[in-house]
């Protein structure tokens, strides 16, 4: 029978990589984005077209109401870059327990044990649900919390890009025939999916190419 995997896919960079990468391990993949309130739905928009032309078996966008960032309220602003270490306003409150709960879910539903996600320890914004120890405690309530993992299956949420670097995930994706260019990972994109190359996301995207050696063909404002 062929492996089932739910690919957390918000269209940005790390999720098309951990698309590529289930689809290279043969996986049927079913991709699963959210609109959650963020302020533009540019990144959704790649995620459709990225999905479909990885022809994977269903794409599901689900709607949920997540408040409390700079990304989703109105009356706060995305800051540039900071680099100090702290969390950043961009830390939506249980944003990866909400989506990780929802894959489960349908992957209990399509018989699928496996779960994509594109977080990461080593370039990234300090965010609490991005740990390992977050990730090996969500499959623990994963076989806890369903009637299969009840029976006896076991569920595992896959983070290849967990421990790589920014330049390393791009170097794996171009690998696997990524086009970069068509992802969007800007928290301030534009409605033409142009990025501010100020944010978090777009510094340490900036980086990855810059010490990957490859050109960035992001499309900037």
């Amino acid at each position: 029978m062929q492996k089932k995997a739910v690919i957390l896919f918000s269209g940005g960079l790390d999720s098309t990589t951990c698309l590529a990468i289930a689809k290279a391990q043969c996986f049927d993949c079913y991709a699963l984005s959210f609109h959650y309130g963020q302020k533009h739905s540019t990144e959704l928009e790649a995620a459709k077209r990225i999905a479909a032309a990885a022809n994977v078996v269903e794409h599901k966008i689900v709607t949920v109401d997540l408040s409390g960032s700079a990304l989703t309220d109105v009356d706060q602003v995305v800051e540039d870059y900071k680099g100090d270490g702290l969390i950043p306003t961009t830390y939506v409150p249980a944003r990866n327990t909400v989506f990780l709960s929802i894959a489960l879910g349908w992957a209990e539903v399509i018989g699928a044990f496996d779960i994509f996600i594109g977080a990461n320890v080593m370039d990234y914004s300090g965010y609490p649900d991005c740990r390992p120890e977050y990730l090996r405690a969500f499959e623990k309530l994963a076989d806890l919390a369903t009637k299969a993992g009840v029976e006896g299956a076991h569920y595992r949420v896959n983070a290849p890009l967990l421990h790589l670097t920014k330049a390393d995930i791009i170097k794996e994706g171009l690998r696997l025939g990524i086009n970069y260019s068509t992802t969007v990972s800007c928290y301030r994109a534009d409605e033409h999916g142009r990025a501010c190359g100020t944010c978090d996301s777009c510094m340490y995207r900036k980086k990855g190419f810059t010490e990957a050696g490859v050109a960035d063909q992001t499309s900037y404002i």
